[in-house]
């Protein structure tokens, strides 16, 4: 604890530098990946292969990434771009599968409706299979931040500044104490992360929270107030209805 305290801004320095090495790859591979599964969802040939190259591309060490894209991006050893570059890879390989399952996951007799009522391809992704696709996207984002989260601490092998300072130099100085607070400072950002999105999920999708109400509701109606009472509720819209009247 004397440690801790003696070192506290050390620990929110480090914080916040390893917070932007796995937050900034997080959020570039999103937006690499969603369109590159739309654009592939309907093709099983290439959705196939990129499925598939997307899986070669996780199984790279993200040790041997970080020391070889210097010498592919011409950068210096220790820059933190190499620590983006490749982690922005393994969010795409991971939000590549995420991607393609949330947007199959939209039911497409509403992407049909969509068409019908003259949606452009554009227009029916941004208001209607995004959207609706969101809680499977959110669920894979919380994997992949978690896994983000861990893997930029290797970055620190390579002289890279961010919690995993604590973790080679307190292993260098046989120091217990410093590994703990690496450890406990990492699972903190990583926690903080999860409960983000799961904000973030639920702003994003008040249809759910509606329907958890009314199905409550229901519940108790239909346990206290009998078969008339059940008649006279009116059928909650789906998600996908709402997003078509809201668009």
């Amino acid at each position: 604890m004397e440690w801790f305290l003696a070192h506290t801004d050390d620990v929110f320095r480090l914080s916040g530098l390893h917070l932007y090495q796995s937050v900034l790859p997080l959020l570039i591979g999103v937006l690499i990946a969603l369109p590159l599964a739309q654009l592939v969802r309907g093709r099983r040939k290439i959705r196939g292969f990129v499925l598939s190259a997307g899986s070669l591309l996780y199984t790279i060490p993200s040790l041997a990434l970080f020391v070889t894209l210097p010498a592919i991006l011409g950068t210096r050893i220790l820059d933190v771009a190499n620590i983006i570059v490749a982690l922005t890879i393994y969010a795409v390989a991971l939000m590549l599968r995420v991607g393609i399952d949330a947007f199959d996951s939209v039911d497409d007799s509403v992407r049909q409706a969509a068409t019908a009522m003259g949606y452009r391809p554009l227009r029916r992704f941004l208001t209607v299979d995004l959207p609706l696709s969101i809680p499977v996207l959110i669920a894979g984002l919380r994997v992949v931040s978690v896994s983000n989260i861990s893997m930029v601490s290797v970055g620190a092998l390579i002289g890279v500044e961010n919690l995993g300072f604590f973790f080679s130099d307190g292993l260098r100085r046989f120091f217990l104490t410093e590994i703990v607070v690496g450890i406990l400072a990492t699972l903190v950002l990583a926690f903080l992360m999860d409960m983000l999105l799961v904000l973030l999920q639920r702003l994003l999708t008040p249809w759910t929270r509606a329907g958890a109400v009314r199905r409550g509701r229901g519940s108790r109606g239909a346990d206290g107030a009998g078969p008339a009472a059940a008649v006279r509720r009116a059928p909650l819209a789906s998600a996908p209805d709402a997003a078509l009247k809201g668009a």
